[in-house]
């Protein structure tokens, strides 16, 4: 039997993609172990909502750990203790370091709210993205899933989806229907890097 890979993620606020990778693996649809989830906020809603469902969390930031340098230490540790073979990133707003960028190249995935290498770079996340589209007046939007490198949203992706943006579409539209695909895109780009494994 093929070994079922370890599944770690990285997140700073809802971790809304982690929570819903978690419940696959929870429920037999994605053929995974569960890790931890590392937040750099402590307050934050993935932390809580962990806590309430048994999963293993941890705060690592720079409130516990001053040092760029140490922070990134400590980040690599923790996913090595539970013996992580994949990095998920769901909303994680810090960049990662070259430590645990080395202890885990090309096992990093990110998920970004537009089709890249459109609206990618330092600086373009979240809402961001999605009023660049809109500036833009791009007539397709969608997710990209891909593996991360030392540059913003530079790395070989592995699999995008698109959507419509409509004429009447805001910001606010246009990001629940990019939310809406971005888990089951994750989920179905996991579950073909796990064959490969």
């Amino acid at each position: 039997m093929t070994k079922k890979p370890t599944l770690s993620f990285l997140a700073s606020h809802g971790g809304s993609a982690a929570k819903e990778i978690i419940r696959a693996i929870q429920n037999k649809t994605l053929f995974a172990n569960i890790g931890l989830v590392i937040t750099n906020n402590k307050n934050s809603a993935i932390s809580q909502w962990c806590q309430e469902n048994g999963i293993k969390t941890t705060c690592i930031s720079t409130s516990t750990h001053p040092d760029g340098e140490q922070e990134d230490k400590a980040i690599k540790h923790a996913l090595t203790a539970v013996a992580t073979d994949f990095v998920i990133l769901s909303g994680y707003m810090k960049r990662i370091r070259q430590q645990t960028l080395k202890r885990f190249s090309n096992k990093i995935l990110n998920v970004h709210p537009a089709l890249l290498p459109k609206h990618g770079g330092q600086g373009m996340y979240g809402d961001r993205v999605h009023q660049a589209v809109l500036n833009a007046k791009e007539t397709t939007s969608g997710a990209s899933i891909h593996f991360i490198n030392e540059i913003y949203d530079d790395g070989p992706i592995i699999a995008q989806q698109e959507v419509p943006v409509h004429p009447d579409d805001t910001v606010e539209t246009l990001r629940k229907r990019v939310q809406a695909i971005e888990a089951m895109l994750y989920i179905e780009s996991i579950t073909q890097i796990i064959k490969n494994y």
